[in-house]
């Protein structure tokens, strides 16, 4: 059989994968392709696309003269750092990155093939959403993907990259996820966008006051790490999987520098004047998280959101941990319900990778007030108890100066099932 004609029809679909016009349309926003930024994340020549050619099988509503290769999605796997990855990347430029069918699929397929293969899932979102053409297959596109999701939770990290509209259903991608960034100015989540809020309730409200970067990763904390341009946006996920195991079944990499062996850290005086004896005097508890773990090691995660509780990954002595502090010089270092969210979340991440976790502790307890309790302090506060007494890593917690009440039990009680109490 001659399958010259089918071979020249499969060579001018792979040809039109790149469309150089639709590229300079994003760029003019300000904005990398869907194949530029998997460039910029992963490793050169690393990787490898599965599924370009798939499209939607629907001809309904005008699908049929619609219909591009790949069905706007760049799926498969790549190296970052020399570590398998898996990722996707939805292309605004065709069909507005909408989701169908078969772009559904190769979703789950990249996130089913992380969790097979025991490596990070990384999604990098910019759709318009849901693709109403394809109906009620969409939607079904979501559920197959959240499914792939919750089943790999706790499996292997998964990471979310808003690059653009993430709007409706779809905003339930990232929030499955176990790190959020956004780029500042083009990266956007909501359930109903502005229109929709204007005709509901009257408000009026811009694309980024809703549901940007500052509004997530400062007052929601749907999200983790803000940055001002995608090229930084990549480079920080790349810092953050430096940290992390590639699965719950491996060790995270260790990272020393040249000269540690010979300059291990010891005792620091200087700790002595950071932390001030009276207890109601404030102090930048990130100070001492400097002085006790590997320099420049800490990668501080939802720094912008319940300010009054400090987390984040960092080293010591090369390995890979978690870190709980409470902030003296916000709101004394109380914790609410923010905070308690902020820490159970952190908590239960590092327990699922076996990061062991080290609590800096210097608190009065839980913020009082009709609000917090009428909010559900008491619900959101369990979520901490019941994190820390799951948790089946090594866990430490260090009194600074201060542990009073609930707060104590919480971050600082043997009882509890911490393995040393430092006071």
């Amino acid at each position: 059989m001659n399958f010259e004609k089918e071979i020249k029809e499969l060579e001018k679909k792979l040809g039109g994968l790149e469309d150089p016009a639709a590229a300079e349309k994003q760029h003019q926003k300000g904005k990398l392709t869907a194949r530029e930024r998997i460039a910029a994340l992963l490793d050169a020549e690393t990787f490898t696309e599965l599924d370009s050619l798939a499209e939607t099988r629907f001809d309904r509503l005008g699908l049929d003269k619609k219909k591009v290769s790949g069905d706007a999605v760049v799926a498969g796997f790549g190296k970052i750092a020399g570590r398998p990855v898996c990722v996707y990347s939805q292309d605004f430029t065709k069909m507005g990155g909408s989701l169908g069918e078969a772009h559904g699929k190769k979703i789950v397929k990249v996130i089913e093939m992380a969790r097979q293969t025991g490596c990070p899932a990384i999604g990098i979102i910019d759709s318009g959403g849901a693709r109403i053409q394809e109906g009620i297959a969409s939607l079904d596109g979501y559920a197959a993907i959240f499914n792939a999701m919750v089943k790999a939770s706790g499996v292997v990290p998964q990471i979310s990259v808003i690059v653009g509209p993430s709007a409706g259903g779809a905003c339930y991608a990232p929030g499955l996820s176990d790190f959020i960034f956004m780029v500042d100015g083009i990266g956007q989540m909501f359930i109903t966008g502005p229109e929709v809020v204007k005709k509901v309730t009257g408000e009026e409200v811009t694309l980024d006051a809703l549901g940007g970067a500052a509004a997530h990763c400062a007052k929601s904390g749907c999200a983790h790490f803000p940055y001002a341009n995608e090229r930084e946006c990549f480079a920080g996920v790349k810092k953050l999987l430096g940290y992390l195991p590639q699965n719950n079944v491996d060790d995270a990499p260790r990272s020393k520098g040249i000269l540690s062996e010979l300059f291990e850290k010891e005792e620091s005086a200087k700790l002595a004047g950071i932390v001030p004896e009276e207890e109601t005097k404030g102090y930048d508890v990130r100070e001492v998280i400097a002085e006790v773990f590997d320099g420049n090691s800490f990668l501080e995660v939802q720094a912008g959101f319940a300010a009054n509780a400090v987390v984040g990954l960092a080293r010591l002595n090369g390995h890979s941990l978690g870190v709980v502090a409470n902030q003296p010089k916000i709101m004394a270092g109380v914790l609410d319900i923010d905070s308690s969210d902020k820490i159970a979340r952190f908590v239960n991440f590092c327990d699922a990778f076996n990061l062991p976790l080290v609590n800096l502790v210097d608190t009065s307890g839980y913020l009082p007030g009709a609000a917090q309790e009428h909010g559900g302090i008491i619900r959101h506060g369990a979520k901490v108890l019941y994190a820390y007494a799951a948790a089946a890593v090594p866990k430490v917690s260090v009194i600074l100066r201060k542990a009073f009440g609930g707060a104590y039990i919480a971050l600082a009680s043997r009882q509890l099932g911490y393995d040393r109490v430092i006071a």
